[in-house]
């Protein structure tokens, strides 16, 4: 079995916010982008086009509806990748020392040329995050695109994880979540960051923000659009027209 880190010099993770994420899937495009192009193998497609398509991701997101005890009913999206957990079961689990915890950065990862897909680590993962190549016959995961946050042939803005990158809502943060200065640290302190099933206890490196409240959700009447409008006469340009029009 593999043996995790006594401890990291950093903690590189994510920070998601789901006050913000519009569930647009940009980032689950932009990681299956980069992964098909760069670390390791890609991930592959089966029947895409067909009836019943699966393929490989390593990033997901997720959409409830959740019912608060007052307001409206919420759409929430939730994106779920490999939280990289301090104390991760799909580490120690792993016969062969295929998934490893890096200690200079704390980020999970996995030997593909040793690893077996005997599937353990993915029964040992209480989140969901491993997933099996069907193609490779390998388990793949989230690897914080660690070829593109130590590339220093990339602009220094490229150099943070696609995902992030992409994400057109700026619902996704990266950075060291060890050192409690930093912009992800500040960010969870302030907005109540949380731990996603911290029962478990992995103590997943990841932080979710959680929804701000909903209670200046203006009232509207489903009626409205077969209501008379208010204005009788039109105003504006429009009242303009309908004015020039009628001397013709």
């Amino acid at each position: 079995m593999t043996e995790l880190p006594a401890s990291t010099e950093k903690k590189l993770g994510l920070v998601i916010d789901l006050d913000t994420c519009v569930g647009c899937h940009a980032c689950v495009v932009a990681c299956k982008g980069w992964n098909d192009q760069a670390y390791g193998a890609p991930l592959s497609d089966q029947d895409p086009y067909g009836a019943e398509p699966t393929g490989t991701f390593l990033n997901r997101v997720h959409s409830y509806e959740v019912t608060p005890e007052a307001g409206p009913a919420q759409l929430i999206h939730f994106p779920k990748s490999c939280l990289h957990c301090e104390d991760a079961p799909c580490v120690t689990v792993c016969p062969t020392g295929a998934s490893y915890k890096r200690a200079e950065d704390g980020i999970v990862l996995v030997n593909e040329d040793a690893c077996i897909g005997c599937g353990l680590c993915a029964w040992a993962c209480p989140y969901g995050a491993r997933e099996m190549d069907a193609a490779a016959g390998v388990m793949k995961k989230c690897t914080l695109c660690v070829d593109r946050i130590y590339n220093e042939t990339l602009p220094e803005e490229d150099r943070q994880p696609a995902c992030v990158r992409t994400c057109p809502a700026g619902a996704r943060h990266f950075g060291d979540l060890g050192d409690p200065d930093s912009a992800v640290s500040q960010l969870v302190a302030e907005r109540g960051g949380m731990d996603l099933m911290p029962e478990q206890g992995t103590k997943p490196v990841n932080k979710y923000l959680p929804p701000r409240p909903k209670d200046d959700v203006p009232e509207f009447d489903v009626l409205a659009p077969y209501l008379e409008p208010v204005a009788t006469e039109p105003t504006g340009f429009l009242g303009w027209l309908d004015r020039t029009l009628d001397r013709i």
